[in-house]
């Protein structure tokens, strides 16, 4: 392992491979980072972002779709404890039983796509150049 480590010092040391990934700023936009095009260094400097004709409809079918999704959990929650109420009332143990099994899983649903859906949008988000 060390051997390993040794060869990596060894390399970022190196000034010429420090040389390779310098800016350049006699090169068109080298002295901004490469925002005017070009670029010094080996990395241009692109940002990368989506057209606005598709950003906009991703956006809209992206949010329907975690909206509707925590209005099924809700609306399965409701549920549950509807049956929860009647399985009580009606002396129904395994209506009830049934009813606190969907709460449990209606708040799990919930859980799971309000988190996929925050993620899916953060890295959507960072797709678009955090525009």
């Amino acid at each position: 392992m060390s051997q390993i480590m040794e060869t990596l010092t060894n390399i970022a040391a190196d000034p010429h491979w420090q040389l390779l990934a310098a800016d350049d700023p006699k090169k068109p936009g080298g002295a901004d980072g490469g925002a005017t095009g070009g670029g010094g260094g080996p990395v241009p400097g692109v940002t990368p972002a989506l057209p606005p004709s598709v950003s906009n409809p991703v956006n809209t079918i992206l949010a329907w779709t975690a909206g509707l999704g925590l209005a099924g959990a809700v609306l399965g929650g409701l549920l549950g404890w509807a049956f929860v109420a009647v399985g009580h009332n009606t002396e129904r143990a395994q209506l009830a039983a049934r009813g606190k099994q969907g709460i449990l899983w209606s708040l799990i649903g919930a859980g799971g796509i309000g988190v996929t859906s925050a993620l899916v949008l953060a890295f959507y988000n960072m797709s678009k150049g955090g525009a």
